[in-house]
């Protein structure tokens, strides 16, 4: 698949996304919450590249992991618009309706969230300017790097019958876990590949339950 961001691009993953039966969840005691992942151009060779940042150490939810922009839906308010409010209040970039692409599979968190992810197709050169109370760090991996065989890596887990699945992306350094991961790996499953791959089973390593 080529990679470079622009139209084609973003039609291929618009279709693929329109074709993907998406599934929601409905469980009891799960709080809303959605994030978006962000396509946005400026790559080597003009390839796309996705969003991901990495949250402060102070934080009391999830400190110190890596995460997609997002957080918990206000009353009345969409999974769509919510990926949007957050994109702009942690990342700086403003976007309305038009850039999202569709919707993954909701996915549920040992923290008591249940998660909607939201593809957004974001601008060829994105001007970021992230709020340091919610990201030390911004990563740009690109859309090759999220295609790469050797991406999902699975764990045996400690609390559940489930592998813990993360994902291997050199431009962090390491591994990033799930939730992330999942969502991460559902995208280039479903969007980079058109296949519909299903990732809420997967499960979580205990540092990432708080």
């Amino acid at each position: 698949m080529d990679f470079a961001y622009g139209p084609g691009l973003r039609r291929r993953i618009t279709d693929r996304l329109d074709q993907f039966l998406h599934q929601s969840l409905d469980r009891e005691g799960l709080r809303h919450a959605a994030v978006g992942v962000v396509i946005i151009g400026g790559g080597q060779g003009g390839e796309g590249r996705v969003l991901l940042t990495k949250r402060p150490e102070h934080l009391n939810r999830h400190g110190g992991q890596y995460a997609l922009p997002g957080g918990r839906l206000d009353d009345g308010e969409t999974p769509e618009a919510a990926a949007l409010r957050e994109l702009d209040e942690e990342m700086g970039l403003c976007l309305d309706g038009a850039a999202v692409m569709g919707r993954l599979d909701d996915y549920p968190t040992r923290s008591g969230f249940q998660i909607t992810p939201i593809v957004i197709w974001g601008p060829a050169e994105a001007e970021l300017n992230p709020d340091p109370n919610e990201v030390a760090r911004v990563f740009l991996p690109s859309l090759r790097e999220l295609n790469r065989p050797e991406l999902p890596e699975f764990r045996d887990s400690e609390a559940g019958e489930n592998p813990v699945l993360s994902v291997c992306l050199p431009t962090t350094g390491g591994s990033v876990f799930a939730p992330t991961a999942a969502i991460l790996y559902q995208f280039r499953e479903v969007a980079l590949r058109g296949d519909a791959t299903r990732v809420s089973h997967f499960d979580q390593p205990q540092f990432a339950w708080k």
